[in-house]
This record gives structure tokens, C-alpha cells and sequence, in this order.
């Protein structure tokens, strides 16, 4: 995984709880914690912090990838504000992703494994998101879809119709704006 990642995560963890949680995070996953955003990482890293964020938190991995999925999206607006500027609405931004946004961290960073999505707009509205990654880290996603629809002042709800970490062949996600 790509050290931007373990960035985002420091600072979402910085911004809310402070300093002293990060270190404390990295000393109980047993981690040195010195992250490029350039950087190649194992998995085993950022698994190790969210399952010890979980297990300090008394919260499951889903809900801590959900978390930080919601607090990275400002920081990722912040430090890459022309991802986010031709996009009039969350739908419209998340509907990009495949096209225009990880392309673009692609060439950012290269190298980086994105997961890929498959979008079908419902008849009620909705948008069907199907999510594919070995990384099965579609709670992050989860909490990325959330994140953008509040910077856009959006409100959404997500249903999480099957899950490839509850033993389903993939991830599909129900994404519906009110």
C-alpha cells in the first residue's frame, strides 16, 4: 500500500485524537511509523493499525476503515484540491473514480494498486457500487463515499448488500442521496 495512505491515516488520527494516540497506535502495532507518501508498504501495516485502533476503541476494522475513509476526504481536499474541482456533487466526484481520480493517483504515485468499482445508476436513483480489491477494505470505501457527500453537503445513506468480508463472492454497495 501506498504511504499516502498511511499519511492520511496519521493525520485523520493527529486532527482528532492528537500526537500522543498516533505513537501510541504505532507502539502497540509494533510499527516504526516513518511513512512516505511515495512509499511501498505491506498490508500487514495498515491492518495492524486499524485492528489496534479497533481493539483501543472497542470498534470493529469496518468501523475504524469507515471512520477514516470520512475524516480523509477534507485532508485529501486539502492537499489535492484539483481532484475535487470540476465535480459539482458527490455523485458526480464518485463517479469519477475509475476515470478521472485514480488515474490520477496513478500518476502521482506509481505503482499504486487501486481497487476498481462498477457503478450502475438504479431506477430509484441510487447507485449500485460494486467494489473489487484483494485488500477487501471496501469499509474504507464506505467511508470515503460519506466523507465526499460531506464535503459536497450532501446527505447519503449506504447499504451494504454483500460483503466479500462476510464470505460473499464480491461487494455491493447501495448508495442512495436524500
Amino acid at each position: 500500500m501506498k504511504g499516502v495512505v498511511f499519511n492520511l491515516l496519521e493525520e485523520a488520527v493527529l486532527r482528532e485524537f492528537g500526537a500522543d494516540t498516533w505513537d501510541e497506535l504505532l507502539d502497540e502495532a509494533n510499527l516504526r511509523g516513518a511513512y512516505t507518501s511515495l512509499g511501498n508498504y505491506s498490508d500487514d501495516e495498515i491492518v495492524a493499525l486499524v485492528t489496534t485502533a479497533a481493539a483501543k476503541l472497542n470498534l470493529t476494522n469496518g468501523e475504524v476503515l469507515r471512520w477514516f475513509g470520512e475524516r480523509a476526504m477534507p485532508i485529501l481536499k486539502e492537499k489535492y484540491p484539483t481532484l475535487f474541482q470540476n465535480h459539482a456533487s458527490a455523485r458526480n466526484f464518485i463517479l469519477s473514480v475509475n476515470s478521472i481520480i485514480h488515474p490520477e493517483v496513478r500518476k502521482l504515485y506509481s505503482g499504486a494498486s487501486c481497487p476498481f468499482f462498477h457503478f450502475r445508476e438504479a431506477d430509484n436513483g441510487s447507485v449500485m457500487m460494486g467494489y473489487e480489491s484483494s485488500r477487501k477494505m471496501c469499509d474504507l470505501a464506505h467511508g470515503f463515499v460519506k466523507g465526499a457527500s460531506k464535503l459536497f453537503c450532501e446527505e447519503v445513506e449506504i447499504d451494504h448488500k454483500t460483503c466479500m468480508n462476510h464470505g460473499a463472492d464480491k461487494c455491493l454497495m447501495e448508495i442512495t442521496w436524500h
